[in-house]
């Protein structure tokens, strides 16, 4: 007898329809034998059951199996059968979940129309909750659904998920200043400061041996002086009130003015190198000179100078004193940031004769922790004893200090020289000017130490850097000869007063001289 070639049909199971449709299971197969001697035709018939599904009307007697091989028996479709895994359901989108998934029919079901309404289908268009295929998989749906509930939440849950609902925009800070006045011959000398914005709207610029006044609410620009022999200037610093400035110059003296009436109030000696920064506290000038020494001004009393701080073996080439008059921060060139504390003072803050003379003559603190030298310094408007300082080149670092505890707070890595600081009165931001490599300047907010913007538009180190009397407006100079104008900061919540429409600075360039 020849051998048999035996051909067994494949277990189908269930193949996953797209979603919503109905999957039909497929029955197994009995085990059928052909023999060599069985004609074409059977393979066809046998190929179409396989594939199709198809069954002839009578089965041909060569195709049954032999008694040593009974054909299995069909399946009773009196008895629905199981129905399938509802393992699929965990891959649904979370906003599916009230779905389930169709019941499967069974093998003898006959068209939709024709089956009878059980209870097996009866939660065909209704939401439930699925059950998850594992426990992971519940865990995952139960910490993303557990604090929603059904309907809109839902839906705002997904919409938020994607990204629908928008965030609150972030302020908008113009990347170009919006006015440019060019200054010839501003000097590019990293330890001078020759920018300075006083309480009555007046910007005062230090150009070789003149000093120019130039009004934000009329745009006029006015000579205050011409220091002839005793030039060039250094540095320049208005008193609170906006009505006299300081002027240190080249041959170590220190005058001041009176802004309004164009007049020398006082001369004043004391260096014996260049005076590259002022700070006024009241009716208290300091000076910082090359020589590496402060000196303390009263100009009630008629000496020269009340107190002389030593302490930097190097220029003196920042200061500034606190909001509340009681601590004096100074930098040089020494790498070194010194804070010196005022005794006696008097209410209303204003500082007596005595207390001058009280300063102490060495410094309080010493931080050393920058490695080049210190020019930016600014004191917090927000938090009592809070300083910021930058470093050089060398350095590139913006350091925050707690004067009140004498420790140190936090420091950012900028990438490149820190000329100046100048904190917001408004919000809690500090700004930062830079020079090389990238002669920057960026606003900083605190205490992330995130960045709000960065803006660019000096072709040279941003050496100069002042505040408007409203807080909002920052100007900028460099060596390039220009003073650029800059909306950065936000208006105050609850401003006092509010400028009028002619002390607004129109869009414009001039020359300020």
């Amino acid at each position: 007898m020849p051998p048999s070639i035996c051909c067994v049909a494949p277990t189908l199971h269930h193949v996953p329809l797209a979603f919503g449709e109905l999957s039909r299971p497929r029955q197994r197969t009995a085990r059928t034998t052909l023999s060599p001697s069985s004609p074409p035709s059977c393979y066809s018939l046998l190929l179409k059951s396989e594939l199709l599904d198809a069954r002839p009307p009578q089965t041909p007697a060569h195709l049954t199996a032999p008694p040593s091989l009974p054909v299995a028996p069909r399946r009773d479709t009196r008895y629905p059968p199981k129905p399938a895994s509802t393992s699929t359901t965990s891959h649904l989108h979370p906003g599916f979940e009230g779905l389930k998934r169709l019941p499967q029919p069974s093998a003898s079901a006959t068209a939709p129309s024709q089956r009878p309404i059980s209870a097996t289908n009866s939660n065909m268009f209704r939401f439930k909750k699925p059950r998850p295929a594992s426990a992971d998989a519940a865990h995952i749906l139960s910490n993303a659904t557990s604090h929603l509930h059904l309907g809109e939440r839902r839906t705002h849950s997904a919409l938020l998920s994607m990204g629908a609902i928008p965030q609150r925009a972030s302020r908008r800070i113009p990347r170009s200043p919006f006015k440019v006045l060019d200054a010839p011959y501003l000097t590019d000398d990293f330890y001078l400061n020759l920018v300075d914005w006083g309480s009555q709207n007046v910007l005062a610029v230090g150009l070789q041996n003149c000093v120019y006044l130039w009004s934000a609410c009329t745009s006029k620009v006015t000579t205050l002086c011409d220091l002839q022999f005793g030039g060039p200037v250094c540095s320049v610093a208005w008193n609170q009130q906006g009505t006299h400035l300081a002027i240190g110059t080249r041959s170590g003296g220190v005058q001041v003015w009176d802004a309004a009436m164009r007049k020398l109030v006082r001369t004043m000696s004391g260096h014996s190198a260049r005076v590259g920064c002022l700070a006024w506290n009241s009716a208290l000038l300091s000076s910082g000179g090359r020589d590496t020494n402060i000196f303390n001004r009263d100009l009630r009393c008629k000496e020269p100078f009340v107190a002389k701080l030593e302490g930097h073996t190097q220029e003196v080439c920042g200061l500034r004193w606190s909001l509340d008059d009681m601590q004096l921060a100074s930098g040089g060139n020494d790498n070194d940031l010194f804070i010196w504390n005022a005794v006696g003072l008097g209410s209303g803050g204003t500082v007596s004769a005595t207390a001058s003379r009280a300063l102490y003559n060495s410094p309080m603190i010493r931080f050393d922790a920058h490695v080049a030298a210190v020019k930016a310094i600014a004191w917090s408007p927000h938090a009592r004893g809070l300083l910021a300082s930058g470093g050089g080149t060398a350095d590139r670092t913006i350091r925050f200090w707690n004067t009140t505890t004498n420790s140190a707070l936090g420091v950012v890595d900028t990438g490149s020289q820190v000329c100046n600081l100048a904190w917001s009165k408004n919000v809690n931001e500090i700004v930062s000017t830079h020079g090389y490599s990238q002669n920057q300047i960026i606003v900083w907010k605190y205490p992330t130490l995130s960045k709000v913007v960065t803006l660019m538009g000096h072709s040279l180190r941003v050496l100069y850097l002042a505040m408007s009397p409203t807080g909002e407006t920052i100007v900028t100079g460099a060596g390039d000869e220009t003073l650029r104008f800059w909306n950065v900061f936000p208006s105050a919540k609850n401003p006092r007063g509010s400028m009028d429409s002619s002390s607004r600075l129109s869009p414009l360039r001039m020359s300020i001289r």
